[in-house]
Order: C-alpha cells, then sequence, then structure tokens
C-alpha cells in the first residue's frame, strides 16, 4: 500500500487547482472461485487485482479518475490532470494525515484462500451429485464457490487514513426441474464474512434437499390466481422487496437529487406503525458488513423507519453537500474503477410480535410468498414488480396448495403502509445489490410479514 508520504504528495497535486476536496482510494483484491454443472467442473480461477481511484470535488462537482499503475509519479500526474479538468469552487486547507488505523469486519479462523481447489470442488459435487440422484425430475444441477480477501486504504485532504481488509465467502445450489417444456428451479445462496469454518460446518445436503423440493414442488403446482389480495411474504430474502422498492429510495443517490418518492419525508409517515427498519453495517461477521466504507468514514447502524416514521436516510459525501446535512458512512463501491455513492449494508425489517403462525391463521384468504426471486424497481415512483420463487394459497386460515408465476406488483409506498402483520421470526440473507457504482454485497432481511392488499400478477389454470 502506499506510504504516507507518497499519498500525501498525491493530495497536494490534487488540491493544486480547484478542489476543495481530495481522496486516494486503493484496493487489493484477491480471490478464487469454483463452478460445477451436473457434476463437472465448469470454472476454476484465481486472481490478484490492484487499482488506485482518485476522486476530486468543488462543492458538488466531481472528477474521478484510476489507475493500476501504482508509482508515485504517474499517480501524481493522475492527481494533476483530474486538477485541471475540475471545474468551479475554491481551493481548501490540507490537514496532516492521521496516524494510519485498520479495521475488519471478518471473523476468520480458516483463511478460506489457503484451502485448496480441489476440496472446494468434493464440497461442491457432493451438492451436485445429490441432486441429481434425488428425483428424475431434476434434470440440472449448478453449484458455485467463491471467496476474497479485499485490502482497501483511504487517504484524504481532511487527513483520513484507513485501512479495511474483508474477506468473504458465497456458495450457491440451483437444482431444475423439468417437465415437457416447463422448468422451476430451487436455489441458495448464503454468504458470509467468516472463515472456512463456515463451510466446514454448513449442512450442504440438507439445504440441497430444499432446493430439490421447491423446485419439485413448483414444477407440480398449477398457477397463481391474479387480483388483488392479502400476501404473507416469508422471512429472510423475503427482504429484497423492501431492499429494492424502498431501501434504494431511501439513498442520498436520488434523495440528493430529488429523484425518489422519499424526498423530504425525514420525520413523516411512509410506513404502517408495526414497520421499523434499519441497515446496519457493524454486523461482525455479516455477508454485508465493513466497519470504514469506502471513503474512509465509520460505518454506522443506522435506524430508517421507526414505528412507521421516516427517521434517516442513507447520506454519502456528495450526498451531503447536496442534501446539507452529514455522511452516515454508506459510501461503497464495486472497486477502484468506480467512484462512491450511497449504499445499502445489512438492511432490514425488525422483528414485529407476532406468531408467523399466527399471521397466517388470521388470513382467510390470500397467497404466502414462502421464497422470493428478483424484480425490478423505479426509485423515483417506488413502482415495482417481483417474482415469486415459492408460493402457497392460502384458505380458511391454512397453507393450502402450491402455486406457480406469482408476481407482486406495486409501489413501495404503498406497500409499507398496507403491511399490517409483522412476525418475530427475523431472518438475514446475502445478496448482491447494482447501482451506478457497481455491484457491491449486500444483506437484505425481515420477519415473516403481511400486507393487507397487493395486486398479484398470476393466471388461472
Amino acid at each position: 500500500m502506499l506510504s504516507d508520504t507518497s499519498a500525501s504528495r498525491i493530495i497536494e497535486a490534487a488540491m493544486s487547482g480547484n478542489a476543495d476536496f481530495a481522496e486516494i482510494f486503493e484496493e487489493e483484491l484477491k480471490s478464487s472461485s469454483v463452478g460445477l454443472l451436473n457434476g463437472k467442473t465448469t470454472r476454476a480461477s484465481s486472481g490478484i487485482n490492484y487499482g488506485v481511484g482518485i476522486r476530486l470535488m468543488a462543492g458538488t462537482n466531481v472528477v474521478y479518475v484510476y489507475t493500476c499503475d501504482k508509482s508515485e509519479e504517474s499517480l501524481i500526474k493522475l492527481a494533476k490532470e483530474a486538477s485541471a479538468a475540475l471545474k468551479g469552487g475554491k481551493s481548501a486547507d490540507i490537514k496532516n494525515l492521521e496516524a494510519l488505523s485498520k479495521s475488519s469486519p471478518s471473523i476468520l479462523n480458516i483463511d478460506p484462500l489457503t484451502v485448496s481447489k480441489k476440496q472446494n470442488i468434493d464440497f461442491l459435487r457432493e451438492a451436485s451429485d445429490y441432486a441429481m440422484n434425488y428425483d428424475e425430475l431434476i434434470t440440472q444441477a449448478a453449484a458455485s464457490y467463491s471467496t476474497s480477501n479485499r485490502v482497501i486504504h483511504i487517504v484524504n485532504s481532511l487527513g483520513f487514513n484507513k485501512e479495511e481488509s474483508q474477506t468473504r465467502i458465497r456458495i450457491s445450489v440451483e437444482a431444475v426441474a423439468s417437465k415437457g417444456n416447463e422448468k422451476q428451479t430451487g436455489r441458495i445462496a448464503p454468504g458470509t464474512m467468516r472463515g472456512y469454518e463456515f463451510i466446514n460446518e454448513y449442512p450442504i445436503i440438507d439445504k440441497t434437499r430444499d432446493c430439490c423440493e421447491t423446485a419439485i414442488r413448483m414444477i407440480n403446482a398449477g398457477y397463481a390466481p391474479s387480483g388483488k389480495m392479502p400476501v404473507v411474504i416469508g422471512n429472510g430474502f423475503g427482504g429484497v422487496i423492501f431492499h429494492e422498492a424502498c431501501g434504494h429510495a431511501l439513498e442520498s443517490t436520488a434523495v440528493g437529487i430529488k429523484a425518489s418518492c422519499f424526498t423530504d419525508k425525514l420525520g413523516q409517515r411512509i410506513a404502517s406503525d408495526v414497520v421499523s427498519a434499519r441497515d446496519n453495517a457493524r454486523i461482525e461477521g455479516e455477508w454485508g458488513s465493513y466497519f470504514t466504507d469506502d471513503t474512509g468514514r465509520e460505518s454506522s447502524d443506522l435506524q430508517l423507519i421507526e414505528n412507521g416514521i421516516c427517521k434517516n436516510y442513507l447520506v454519502d459525501d456528495l450526498g451531503a453537500r447536496r442534501m446539507g446535512c452529514e455522511p452516515t458512512g454508506c459510501g461503497r463501491r464495486q472497486d477502484f474503477t468506480y467512484a462512491p455513492t450511497s449504499r445499502m449494508s445489512n438492511t432490514y425489517i425488525e422483528n414485529g410480535k407476532d406468531d408467523p403462525k399466527d399471521i397466517i391463521a388470521d388470513t382467510e384468504y390470500g397467497l404466502y410468498c414462502s421464497k422470493m426471486g428478483g424484480g425490478s424497481v423505479d426509485t423515483a415512483t417506488g413502482e415495482f414488480n417481483f417474482a415469486a420463487e415459492e408460493a402457497f394459497m392460502i384458505r380458511n386460515g391454512k397453507i393450502a396448495e402450491p402455486v406457480r408465476g406469482a408476481t407482486l406488483i406495486g409501489k413501495g409506498q404503498e406497500i409499507l403502509l398496507n403491511i399490517d402483520r409483522v412476525g418475530n421470526d427475523l431472518e438475514l440473507a446475502a445478496g448482491m445489490c447494482g447501482s451506478i457504482s457497481g455491484g457491491v454485497p449486500v444483506t437484505v432481511g425481515q420477519p415473516t410479514i403481511r400486507v393487507s392488499s397487493i395486486l398479484v400478477g398470476g393466471r388461472e389454470a
């Protein structure tokens, strides 16, 4: 990593023009991954990637440049070129660098990068072989494993001098059931910031069996009906709806330019009073965690909604300048080739008071989405649609027949107000989130919830 002396010289070059702020983001990424399809290895790779990004700001004007050349001479030249390209603003004082501070949200007993690819392939093959032999309806099984160690170093004109090491593991298993031209998939994709002991302890056969059973249930299921109805959404990855339809609209990326349906809503009701939600980047060992964000600021445990009231936005440095408020430590980026922006970390609806069984029992008729899939959202309007990976009808307060093809359609701000029951079974699930600063690891989550009325897209059998 860059020495304090070199970093200070680069900052001085960057601040030689109109910039009132300069930042160096240095990153080294070591990674390893393997993939299998129907028991055969399709991918086995390792890599090391290094680069440096330099960001300059003058008010809300920004210039961002990056390179893989870490020589001091080259970086000073790049900083001066960026400075010459920045318009507006006035130069500002440069604070002396603090002593380097280091952090890590990972919990490691066994470094996953020291484990052989053969061991990883053997682990995945166990799952793949089990799935392919589970039932004749299972026609395809895919499995993958990836791990990485990301070390970031941030230095800026405010004197920040921070370094963080982040080690992550993620696996996925997909079982595909086929009948005629129809295909249905069951999948798992847990992620963690723990060591290889996570893999050694993971119940891979039990989870693979769940994938197979989901795929088979859905391939044999009839189609979901369409229309407005109560919908119960299961815990864990069900939280993807809150993340996409509501979380993004609370980021300063959208709020700061007044392109969010939640602009100017602080202190106002945006959800029913049974809904509280937070973004907590400081959960040690959790997939979406970090202690130091990609701008060198300390991350936060942020209450977004409390009993239905909007309490906070997710605000990065640029968003803070646009909104006239303080950053919340949520500046994130995929890697050094991206400038940072406001992003979520571990974002979830908090536990309520209801037993999930009571929520089902108190629903005369509706849809139970036990597992959610992907979808899309417009943060300006809040409009979204999400597919249910596994769903069942609710009849007379009981879970009845499985149904396929269900899609939930609505607006995030309306859904929040229509949540009338919140369970006590909070669960978190790993995911990847894409935005203007690339793809970053995030965790979504919620307990079981009920939306009193939502439009379901489907069709009668």
